[in-house]
């Protein structure tokens, strides 16, 4: 198996970890296509997203994958007016990780993660493992500790539920 800086990271900190690998499809990136090939509930696979406020600079929101990411509540939990997500372009830069294998651990530099509280329902949450076709499973806890990631009660919209 490949060793990701994200995983380097979970070793040298003594974090318990499991890795499933998945096919990387291009043509769908989605959380909920990585469940279902998995077999497993969306909601146990969180996005890492990258994101600037316009007072504190870059920030990451850990989400469940049948979320869609709050702006307003991230912003106000982040101290700032204002929360935009990054331009593809300047993710890489920002974090050292690609689109599709971003994860909220061994990034470039030690932004602010906020985790969405809903992780603490799983003995164990599943989040990129800084690699495309790569997750790595941890306890909330231990990711929370980890990241210095803050508990954010509900920085997302309701799960999709297919009505409009």
């Amino acid at each position: 198996m490949v060793k990701t800086n994200a995983i380097r990271i979970l070793e040298s900190k003594g974090v318990q970890y499991d890795t499933l690998e998945y096919l990387y499809d291009t043509s769908d990136l989605s959380v909920g296509k990585i469940a279902h090939d998995l077999h497993m509930p969306v909601a146990q696979i969180f996005k890492t997203l990258v994101a600037k406020g316009d007072k504190t600079g870059v920030l990451i929101a850990v989400i469940p994958g049948d979320r869609e990411l709050d702006y307003k509540i991230l912003a106000k939990a982040s101290g700032n007016k204002k929360v935009t997500l990054v331009a593809l372009k300047e993710l890489q830069p920002l974090t050292g990780y690609i689109r599709g294998g971003c994860s909220p651990v061994g990034m470039k530099k030690p932004y602010p993660v906020f985790i969405h509280s809903s992780a603490k329902d799983w003995d164990r949450i599943y989040v990129n493992a800084g690699k495309t076709g790569l997750l790595i499973g941890v306890a909330p806890d231990q990711l929370k500790e980890v990241t210095m990631g803050i508990w954010i009660e509900e920085p997302t919209t309701p799960p999709y539920c297919g009505r409009h």
